[in-house]
Protein backbone atom coordinates (compact mmCIF):
# COMPACT_ATOMS: atom_id res chain seq x y z
CA UNK A 1 0.00 0.00 0.00
CA UNK A 2 1.67 3.27 -1.21
CA UNK A 3 1.49 5.61 1.72
CA UNK A 4 2.18 8.72 -0.35
CA UNK A 5 -0.48 8.35 -2.87
CA UNK A 6 -3.52 8.40 -0.28
CA UNK A 7 -2.22 11.57 1.04
CA UNK A 8 -2.19 13.69 -1.88
CA UNK A 9 -5.76 14.03 -3.59
CA UNK A 10 -6.05 13.57 -7.70
CA UNK A 11 -8.76 15.16 -9.55
CA UNK A 12 -9.88 12.85 -12.01
CA UNK A 13 -10.01 14.18 -15.59
CA UNK A 14 -8.45 17.51 -14.90
CA UNK A 15 -7.18 19.37 -17.62
CA UNK A 16 -3.98 20.88 -17.82
CA UNK A 17 -5.38 24.82 -18.27
CA UNK A 18 -7.42 24.03 -14.69
CA UNK A 19 -4.14 22.77 -13.09
CA UNK A 20 -2.21 25.60 -14.17
CA UNK A 21 -4.98 28.07 -11.89
CA UNK A 22 -3.69 26.68 -8.74
CA UNK A 23 -1.67 29.50 -7.21
CA UNK A 24 2.11 28.73 -5.53
CA UNK A 25 0.56 27.56 -2.26
CA UNK A 26 -2.21 25.02 -4.05
CA UNK A 27 -5.11 27.09 -3.50
CA UNK A 28 -6.99 28.02 -7.17
CA UNK A 29 -8.11 32.17 -8.34
CA UNK A 30 -7.05 33.19 -4.84
CA UNK A 31 -5.98 36.80 -5.91
CA UNK A 32 -10.11 37.08 -7.40
CA UNK A 33 -11.31 37.14 -3.88
CA UNK A 34 -9.42 40.10 -2.88
CA UNK A 35 -10.53 42.08 -6.08
CA UNK A 36 -14.05 42.51 -5.49
CA UNK A 37 -14.26 44.25 -2.79
CA UNK A 38 -11.14 46.62 -3.85
CA UNK A 39 -13.60 47.83 -6.85
CA UNK A 40 -16.65 48.41 -4.28
CA UNK A 41 -14.53 50.61 -1.91
CA UNK A 42 -13.23 52.43 -5.57
CA UNK A 43 -16.68 53.43 -6.23
CA UNK A 44 -17.68 54.33 -2.82
CA UNK A 45 -14.89 56.81 -3.03
CA UNK A 46 -15.82 57.94 -6.40
CA UNK A 47 -19.20 58.45 -5.53
CA UNK A 48 -18.44 60.48 -2.24
CA UNK A 49 -15.91 63.23 -3.83
CA UNK A 50 -18.39 64.51 -6.21
CA UNK A 51 -21.16 64.38 -3.44
CA UNK A 52 -18.42 66.38 -1.60
CA UNK A 53 -18.26 68.19 -4.91
CA UNK A 54 -21.42 69.21 -5.34
CA UNK A 55 -22.54 70.26 -2.04
CA UNK A 56 -19.38 72.45 -1.69
CA UNK A 57 -20.14 74.30 -4.29
CA UNK A 58 -23.89 75.66 -3.25
CA UNK A 59 -23.32 78.99 -0.88
CA UNK A 60 -24.50 78.09 2.66
CA UNK A 61 -28.53 78.14 3.27
CA UNK A 62 -30.13 80.66 4.82
CA UNK A 63 -31.22 80.48 8.30
CA UNK A 64 -34.75 79.27 8.81
CA UNK A 65 -35.38 81.96 11.13
CA UNK A 66 -34.46 85.09 8.55
CA UNK A 67 -37.42 87.67 8.64
CA UNK A 68 -38.99 88.55 4.95
CA UNK A 69 -38.36 92.22 3.47
CA UNK A 70 -41.38 94.65 4.36
CA UNK A 71 -43.51 94.77 1.42
CA UNK A 72 -44.10 98.70 0.24
CA UNK A 73 -47.75 99.52 0.24
CA UNK A 74 -49.25 102.88 -0.07
CA UNK A 75 -52.44 103.32 2.00
CA UNK A 76 -55.15 106.38 2.94
CA UNK A 77 -56.88 107.25 6.43
CA UNK A 78 -60.95 106.62 6.79
CA UNK A 79 -62.18 110.19 7.51
CA UNK A 80 -66.00 111.51 8.24
CA UNK A 81 -66.92 113.57 5.39
CA UNK A 82 -70.22 113.90 3.69
CA UNK A 83 -71.07 111.81 0.16
CA UNK A 84 -73.58 112.65 -2.53
CA UNK A 85 -75.84 109.91 -3.60
CA UNK A 86 -76.44 109.96 -7.31
CA UNK A 87 -78.14 108.09 -10.47
CA UNK A 88 -76.91 108.05 -13.82
CA UNK A 89 -78.30 107.84 -17.19
CA UNK A 90 -76.95 107.70 -20.68
CA UNK A 91 -78.31 111.02 -22.78
CA UNK A 92 -77.84 113.49 -25.46
CA UNK A 93 -77.27 117.03 -25.71
CA UNK A 94 -80.82 118.03 -27.17
CA UNK A 95 -81.69 121.95 -27.69
CA UNK A 96 -84.43 123.49 -26.03
CA UNK A 97 -85.45 125.07 -29.89
CA UNK A 98 -83.99 124.54 -33.60
CA UNK A 99 -85.32 126.64 -36.11
CA UNK A 100 -84.94 125.86 -40.12
CA UNK A 101 -85.50 128.80 -41.63
CA UNK A 102 -87.31 128.47 -44.61
CA UNK A 103 -88.79 131.31 -47.06
CA UNK A 104 -92.32 132.51 -46.46
CA UNK A 105 -92.53 133.85 -50.20
CA UNK A 106 -91.08 133.14 -53.54
CA UNK A 107 -88.50 135.11 -55.01
CA UNK A 108 -84.51 135.58 -56.02
CA UNK A 109 -82.40 135.27 -52.71
CA UNK A 110 -80.70 138.31 -52.83
CA UNK A 111 -78.07 138.71 -49.84
CA UNK A 112 -77.00 137.12 -46.95
CA UNK A 113 -75.93 138.68 -43.99
CA UNK A 114 -74.88 136.03 -41.75
CA UNK A 115 -71.94 133.87 -41.47
CA UNK A 116 -71.69 129.98 -40.96
CA UNK A 117 -71.63 129.08 -37.62
CA UNK A 118 -72.19 132.67 -36.65
CA UNK A 119 -74.38 133.49 -33.19
CA UNK A 120 -77.65 135.51 -33.84
CA UNK A 121 -80.00 137.41 -32.17
CA UNK A 122 -83.51 137.25 -32.39
CA UNK A 123 -85.35 139.65 -34.88
CA UNK A 124 -81.66 139.84 -36.48
CA UNK A 125 -81.70 140.08 -40.57
CA UNK A 126 -80.29 136.90 -42.01
CA UNK A 127 -81.45 137.28 -46.00
CA UNK A 128 -83.32 139.20 -48.04
CA UNK A 129 -85.46 138.16 -51.26
CA UNK A 130 -85.77 140.12 -53.86
CA UNK A 131 -88.87 142.73 -52.68
CA UNK A 132 -89.63 144.69 -56.01
CA UNK A 133 -92.43 142.42 -57.19
CA UNK A 134 -93.86 142.70 -53.73
CA UNK A 135 -93.53 146.44 -53.70
CA UNK A 136 -94.88 146.74 -57.23
CA UNK A 137 -98.39 144.61 -55.71
CA UNK A 138 -98.49 146.75 -52.90
CA UNK A 139 -98.53 149.76 -55.16
CA UNK A 140 -101.37 148.12 -57.26
CA UNK A 141 -103.59 147.63 -54.38
CA UNK A 142 -102.94 150.96 -53.24
CA UNK A 143 -104.30 152.63 -56.25
CA UNK A 144 -107.42 150.02 -56.52
CA UNK A 145 -108.26 151.28 -53.19
CA UNK A 146 -108.40 154.95 -53.99
CA UNK A 147 -110.51 154.53 -56.80
CA UNK A 148 -112.78 152.82 -55.02
CA UNK A 149 -113.14 155.23 -52.27
CA UNK A 150 -113.63 157.78 -54.50
CA UNK A 151 -116.41 155.48 -56.23
CA UNK A 152 -117.99 155.15 -52.67
CA UNK A 153 -117.97 158.96 -52.46
CA UNK A 154 -119.96 159.47 -55.02
CA UNK A 155 -121.90 156.67 -54.38
CA UNK A 156 -122.71 158.00 -51.03
CA UNK A 157 -123.68 161.44 -51.98
CA UNK A 158 -126.14 160.33 -54.86
CA UNK A 159 -127.28 158.09 -51.77
CA UNK A 160 -128.49 161.46 -49.79
CA UNK A 161 -129.89 162.89 -52.78
CA UNK A 162 -132.02 159.74 -53.43
CA UNK A 163 -133.18 160.15 -49.54
CA UNK A 164 -134.10 163.47 -50.26
CA UNK A 165 -136.28 162.65 -53.02
CA UNK A 166 -137.34 159.64 -51.59
CA UNK A 167 -138.69 161.74 -48.81
CA UNK A 168 -140.86 164.23 -51.43
CA UNK A 169 -142.10 161.58 -53.24
CA UNK A 170 -139.72 162.23 -56.33
CA UNK A 171 -138.51 158.91 -56.94
CA UNK A 172 -139.42 155.41 -56.59
CA UNK A 173 -138.18 153.13 -53.39
CA UNK A 174 -136.16 150.52 -56.22
CA UNK A 175 -133.99 153.48 -57.25
CA UNK A 176 -133.35 154.43 -53.69
CA UNK A 177 -132.95 150.70 -53.00
CA UNK A 178 -129.98 150.52 -55.98
CA UNK A 179 -128.41 153.25 -54.69
CA UNK A 180 -128.04 151.92 -51.52
CA UNK A 181 -126.87 148.25 -52.45
CA UNK A 182 -124.20 150.00 -54.23
CA UNK A 183 -122.57 152.05 -51.69
CA UNK A 184 -122.89 148.91 -49.67
CA UNK A 185 -120.58 147.24 -52.87
CA UNK A 186 -118.06 150.07 -53.18
CA UNK A 187 -117.79 149.65 -49.21
CA UNK A 188 -116.64 146.00 -49.42
CA UNK A 189 -114.44 146.85 -52.35
CA UNK A 190 -112.38 149.06 -50.15
CA UNK A 191 -112.32 146.32 -47.57
CA UNK A 192 -110.55 144.12 -50.23
CA UNK A 193 -108.41 146.57 -51.44
CA UNK A 194 -107.33 147.30 -47.83
CA UNK A 195 -106.57 143.30 -47.55
CA UNK A 196 -104.53 143.49 -50.63
CA UNK A 197 -102.45 146.17 -49.34
CA UNK A 198 -102.18 144.32 -46.23
CA UNK A 199 -101.13 141.17 -48.11
CA UNK A 200 -98.11 143.23 -49.81
CA UNK A 201 -96.46 144.42 -46.84
CA UNK A 202 -96.67 141.23 -45.06
CA UNK A 203 -95.31 139.79 -48.33
CA UNK A 204 -92.74 142.75 -48.66
CA UNK A 205 -92.04 142.28 -44.40
CA UNK A 206 -90.96 138.80 -44.82
CA UNK A 207 -88.56 139.91 -48.07
CA UNK A 208 -86.56 140.22 -44.98
CA UNK A 209 -85.44 136.95 -43.05
CA UNK A 210 -84.99 137.12 -40.20
CA UNK A 211 -83.83 135.02 -36.98
CA UNK A 212 -86.88 133.31 -34.93
CA UNK A 213 -84.38 132.90 -31.58
CA UNK A 214 -81.17 133.44 -30.23
CA UNK A 215 -78.98 130.78 -31.87
CA UNK A 216 -76.01 129.37 -33.35
CA UNK A 217 -76.52 129.35 -37.62
CA UNK A 218 -75.34 126.16 -39.47
CA UNK A 219 -74.30 125.71 -43.07
CA UNK A 220 -75.23 127.51 -45.99
CA UNK A 221 -78.07 125.87 -47.66
CA UNK A 222 -78.95 128.03 -50.19
CA UNK A 223 -76.77 130.92 -51.62
CA UNK A 224 -77.65 134.29 -53.20
CA UNK A 225 -78.89 134.34 -56.42
CA UNK A 226 -80.90 131.29 -56.30
CA UNK A 227 -85.07 131.14 -56.83
CA UNK A 228 -86.13 130.05 -53.82
CA UNK A 229 -90.27 129.08 -53.05
CA UNK A 230 -92.46 130.20 -50.15
CA UNK A 231 -92.49 127.40 -46.88
CA UNK A 232 -90.42 124.84 -48.90
CA UNK A 233 -86.85 126.28 -49.66
CA UNK A 234 -84.86 125.98 -46.43
CA UNK A 235 -82.35 128.82 -45.84
CA UNK A 236 -80.32 127.90 -42.55
CA UNK A 237 -80.79 125.69 -39.56
CA UNK A 238 -80.35 128.11 -36.04
CA UNK A 239 -79.99 126.07 -32.78
CA UNK A 240 -80.30 127.46 -29.08
CA UNK A 241 -76.76 127.40 -27.14
CA UNK A 242 -78.27 128.95 -24.46
CA UNK A 243 -79.71 127.33 -21.83
CA UNK A 244 -79.21 124.02 -23.41
CA UNK A 245 -81.14 121.12 -22.41
CA UNK A 246 -79.69 117.13 -21.65
CA UNK A 247 -82.40 114.35 -21.92
CA UNK A 248 -81.38 111.25 -20.12
CA UNK A 249 -82.91 107.74 -19.35
CA UNK A 250 -83.08 106.01 -15.95
CA UNK A 251 -84.51 102.64 -14.65
CA UNK A 252 -88.11 103.11 -14.22
CA UNK A 253 -87.65 101.42 -10.55
CA UNK A 254 -85.28 104.93 -9.56
CA UNK A 255 -88.34 107.09 -10.76
CA UNK A 256 -90.22 107.22 -7.40
CA UNK A 257 -87.74 109.10 -4.77
CA UNK A 258 -87.61 111.61 -7.80
CA UNK A 259 -91.24 112.19 -8.41
CA UNK A 260 -91.63 112.26 -4.58
CA UNK A 261 -89.04 115.03 -4.39
CA UNK A 262 -90.75 116.98 -7.32
CA UNK A 263 -93.81 117.41 -5.70
CA UNK A 264 -92.59 118.43 -2.51
CA UNK A 265 -90.90 121.36 -4.68
CA UNK A 266 -87.25 119.96 -4.60
CA UNK A 267 -84.61 120.50 -7.43
CA UNK A 268 -82.83 118.01 -8.43
CA UNK A 269 -79.13 119.03 -9.29
CA UNK A 270 -77.50 117.24 -12.22
CA UNK A 271 -74.09 117.57 -13.55
CA UNK A 272 -73.14 116.96 -17.30
CA UNK A 273 -70.12 114.36 -17.79
CA UNK A 274 -68.13 113.79 -20.86
CA UNK A 275 -68.51 110.11 -22.07
CA UNK A 276 -65.70 108.70 -20.01
CA UNK A 277 -67.15 110.08 -16.74
CA UNK A 278 -63.82 111.84 -16.20
CA UNK A 279 -64.62 116.03 -16.44
CA UNK A 280 -68.48 117.75 -15.62
CA UNK A 281 -69.02 119.59 -18.96
CA UNK A 282 -72.17 121.85 -17.05
CA UNK A 283 -73.70 122.01 -14.11
CA UNK A 284 -77.81 122.79 -14.51
CA UNK A 285 -81.00 121.13 -12.25
CA UNK A 286 -83.87 118.66 -13.29
CA UNK A 287 -86.72 120.24 -15.44
CA UNK A 288 -89.35 117.31 -16.40
CA UNK A 289 -90.31 113.76 -16.33
CA UNK A 290 -91.67 112.78 -19.75
CA UNK A 291 -95.18 110.94 -19.36
CA UNK A 292 -94.78 107.23 -19.84
CA UNK A 293 -92.53 104.26 -19.20
CA UNK A 294 -91.00 102.87 -22.41
CA UNK A 295 -92.41 99.27 -22.06
CA UNK A 296 -89.76 97.86 -24.66
CA UNK A 297 -86.56 99.14 -21.86
CA UNK A 298 -87.92 99.52 -18.84
CA UNK A 299 -86.36 103.26 -18.94
CA UNK A 300 -88.06 106.88 -18.37
CA UNK A 301 -86.81 109.96 -19.91
CA UNK A 302 -85.91 113.12 -18.18
CA UNK A 303 -85.07 116.55 -19.15
CA UNK A 304 -82.14 118.74 -16.95
CA UNK A 305 -81.57 122.38 -17.96
CA UNK A 306 -78.05 123.99 -18.83
CA UNK A 307 -77.01 127.40 -18.95
CA UNK A 308 -74.36 126.35 -21.20
CA UNK A 309 -72.23 129.76 -20.80
CA UNK A 310 -68.77 127.65 -20.87
CA UNK A 311 -70.60 125.97 -24.62
CA UNK A 312 -69.08 122.70 -23.41
CA UNK A 313 -72.29 121.15 -24.56
CA UNK A 314 -72.64 120.73 -27.97
CA UNK A 315 -76.03 119.64 -29.63
CA UNK A 316 -76.42 115.77 -29.98
CA UNK A 317 -73.46 114.74 -28.04
CA UNK A 318 -73.67 111.62 -26.14
CA UNK A 319 -73.00 112.19 -22.36
CA UNK A 320 -73.48 110.92 -18.93
CA UNK A 321 -75.83 112.54 -16.75
CA UNK A 322 -75.62 112.44 -12.68
CA UNK A 323 -78.24 113.28 -11.01
CA UNK A 324 -77.86 113.73 -6.79
CA UNK A 325 -80.58 112.18 -5.28
CA UNK A 326 -80.20 113.15 -1.69
CA UNK A 327 -76.34 113.97 0.20
CA UNK A 328 -75.48 111.50 3.34
CA UNK A 329 -74.02 113.84 6.13
CA UNK A 330 -71.27 112.93 8.24
CA UNK A 331 -70.31 109.43 7.39
CA UNK A 332 -67.23 107.11 7.37
CA UNK A 333 -65.54 107.06 3.97
CA UNK A 334 -62.76 105.54 2.18
CA UNK A 335 -60.79 105.61 -1.31
CA UNK A 336 -62.65 103.31 -3.50
CA UNK A 337 -58.91 101.98 -4.59
CA UNK A 338 -58.74 99.99 -0.88
CA UNK A 339 -62.03 98.57 -1.40
CA UNK A 340 -61.01 95.05 -2.83
CA UNK A 341 -64.18 92.27 -3.90
CA UNK A 342 -63.83 88.37 -4.21
CA UNK A 343 -66.75 86.23 -5.47
CA UNK A 344 -67.96 86.20 -1.51
CA UNK A 345 -66.80 89.05 0.12
CA UNK A 346 -66.08 92.58 -0.17
CA UNK A 347 -62.83 93.39 2.30
CA UNK A 348 -60.22 96.19 3.01
CA UNK A 349 -56.51 95.63 4.20
CA UNK A 350 -56.05 97.43 7.55
CA UNK A 351 -52.60 98.80 8.64
CA UNK A 352 -52.13 97.83 12.10
CA UNK A 353 -50.07 99.83 14.81
CA UNK A 354 -46.85 97.14 14.29
CA UNK A 355 -46.83 97.70 10.46
CA UNK A 356 -48.56 94.40 9.79
CA UNK A 357 -51.99 93.93 7.65
CA UNK A 358 -54.70 91.60 8.11
CA UNK A 359 -58.28 91.94 6.12
CA UNK A 360 -61.94 93.34 7.28
CA UNK A 361 -65.27 92.31 5.67
CA UNK A 362 -67.09 95.65 5.14
CA UNK A 363 -70.13 96.73 3.92
CA UNK A 364 -70.44 99.72 1.45
CA UNK A 365 -72.93 102.54 1.06
CA UNK A 366 -73.17 104.84 -1.33
CA UNK A 367 -70.55 105.42 -4.22
CA UNK A 368 -69.09 108.26 -5.34
CA UNK A 369 -66.33 109.05 -8.03
CA UNK A 370 -63.29 108.80 -5.74
CA UNK A 371 -64.46 107.40 -2.16
CA UNK A 372 -67.11 105.34 -0.72
CA UNK A 373 -69.47 104.81 2.31
CA UNK A 374 -68.43 102.59 4.53
CA UNK A 375 -71.28 101.89 6.80
CA UNK A 376 -69.80 98.62 8.60
CA UNK A 377 -66.23 97.29 9.18
CA UNK A 378 -64.10 100.41 9.22
CA UNK A 379 -63.57 103.55 11.67
CA UNK A 380 -62.27 106.93 11.39
CA UNK A 381 -58.85 107.35 11.20
CA UNK A 382 -58.26 103.22 10.42
CA UNK A 383 -55.52 103.42 8.09
CA UNK A 384 -56.42 101.14 4.15
CA UNK A 385 -53.85 99.63 1.92
CA UNK A 386 -54.70 101.61 -1.49
CA UNK A 387 -51.53 100.18 -3.28
CA UNK A 388 -49.86 96.89 -3.25
CA UNK A 389 -52.59 94.69 -1.88
CA UNK A 390 -51.66 91.67 -4.47
CA UNK A 391 -48.72 90.48 -2.69
CA UNK A 392 -50.04 91.01 0.77
CA UNK A 393 -50.76 87.95 2.99
CA UNK A 394 -52.30 87.93 6.54
CA UNK A 395 -49.57 89.02 8.87
CA UNK A 396 -47.62 90.76 6.18
CA UNK A 397 -45.09 92.93 7.36
CA UNK A 398 -45.31 96.31 5.48
CA UNK A 399 -44.06 99.67 4.86
CA UNK A 400 -46.51 102.45 4.71
CA UNK A 401 -46.63 105.54 2.34
CA UNK A 402 -49.29 107.76 3.08
CA UNK A 403 -50.86 109.65 -0.25
CA UNK A 404 -53.03 112.39 1.38
CA UNK A 405 -51.99 115.11 4.30
CA UNK A 406 -54.71 113.86 5.89
CA UNK A 407 -53.50 110.35 6.70
CA UNK A 408 -50.41 111.42 7.74
CA UNK A 409 -50.66 111.32 11.45
CA UNK A 410 -53.49 109.13 11.43
CA UNK A 411 -53.45 106.05 13.95
CA UNK A 412 -52.64 102.28 12.54
CA UNK A 413 -55.80 100.13 13.41
CA UNK A 414 -55.22 98.67 16.70
CA UNK A 415 -53.37 101.86 18.30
Amino acid sequence: MNHDQSSAPVTQGATPQQAEVKDVGGNPRGWRRFLRPGLVILLLLVVAFFVWRHFAAKPPASPRSATPAPIHVVAAAAHKGDIPVYITGLGAVTPIYTITVTAVVSGQLMNVFYTEGQMVDKDQLLAQIDPRPYQAMLTQAEGALARDQALLNNARVDLTRYQTLWAQNAIQQQTLATQQSLVAEYEGDIKADQGQIDTAKVDLVYCEIRSPIRGRTGLRLVDPGNLVSANSTALVVITQIQPMSVIFTIGEEQLAPIRQGMRAGRKFPVAALDRADNHVLSQGSLQTIDNEIDPTTGTVKLRAVFNNQNDNLFPQAFINARLTLQTKRNVVLVPNAAIQRSTSSTYVWLVAADDTVHTASVTVGATGPLESQIVTGVSPGDVLVTEGVDLLRDGSKVTVEMNNLNSKNAPRAGG
